[in-house]
C-alpha cells in the first residue's frame, strides 16, 4: 500500500461486520419471514449476496436477494446523463408488503440512498425499508441513516473510502484514500 492508502478493514474483518449485520437483520425482523435483501449496484449488490449466504448458514432459510442500479434516480442525472452508463436492476420477487434490507458498500451524503428509495417504490410498496451499509463514513446531506452498520468511519470530505472486490466479487478490503 501506498503512504496515501489506509487499510481499515481487511477481508476478516468485512466477514465478521457481515455476519454482525446478518444477525442484527435477522433480530430485528425475526427471522426471515418476508424479509428481501436489495443491494445497491454494484458494491451493495455484491454485499447482499454475501449477507444472503451468512443468514442462509446463521437462519437455515433462504432470503430472496435482487439488485437495484440508480442511474435514472440520481438528482444529478442532468448534468451527467450522456456518461453514465444504466446498469440492470433485477428483482425477480414483489415488493407489496415485504420488508426489504437495502444495502449498500459506503454510506456518504445520502444522495444514493434517495435514489434507491426511489427506484425501489417503482417496483411496489414494501412493508418498511431498512439500510445496511459496510462502512458510514458520515457527511450526509439528507436526513437518512443506516440500521445496521458495519463500521462508522469519520473521514474528511477530501479523503475517499472504498470496498475492494476480488475477480469473484467478494469483499476483500476496505481503503481509505487521503
Amino acid at each position: 500500500m501506498t503512504e496515501n492508502v489506509t487499510v481499515l478493514m481487511d477481508e476478516s474483518g468485512i466477514k465478521r461486520a457481515l455476519t454482525r449485520i446478518s444477525h442484527e437483520i435477522l433480530e430485528r425482523n425475526k427471522g426471515v419471514r418476508d424479509v428481501v435483501l436489495i443491494g445497491i449496484r454494484s458494491g451493495g449488490a455484491f454485499l447482499a449476496e454475501e449477507l444472503a449466504k451468512a443468514i442462509t448458514v446463521i437462519e437455515g432459510g433462504a432470503v430472496p436477494v435482487g439488485s437495484v442500479d440508480i442511474t435514472l434516480y440520481r438528482d444529478d442525472i442532468k448534468s451527467h446523463a450522456p456518461h453514465l452508463p444504466v446498469g440492470k436492476t433485477e428483482i425477480g420477487f414483489s415488493l407489496q408488503g415485504k420488508k426489504v434490507v437495502l444495502v449498500d458498500d459506503v454510506l456518504f451524503t445520502g444522495r444514493t440512498i434517495r435514489a434507491a428509495m426511489d427506484a425501489l417504490m417503482a417496483h411496489g410498496r414494501p412493508e418498511c425499508i431498512q439500510l445496511a451499509v459496510l462502512i458510514d463514513r458520515g457527511h450526509r446531506e439528507l436526513p437518512i441513516r443506516a440500521d445496521f452498520v458495519g463500521r462508522n468511519v469519520p473521514t474528511s470530505l477530501k479523503e475517499n473510502v472504498q470496498v475492494v472486490f476480488n475477480e469473484q466479487n467478494q469483499p476483500l478490503e476496505v481503503v481509505l484514500e487521503k
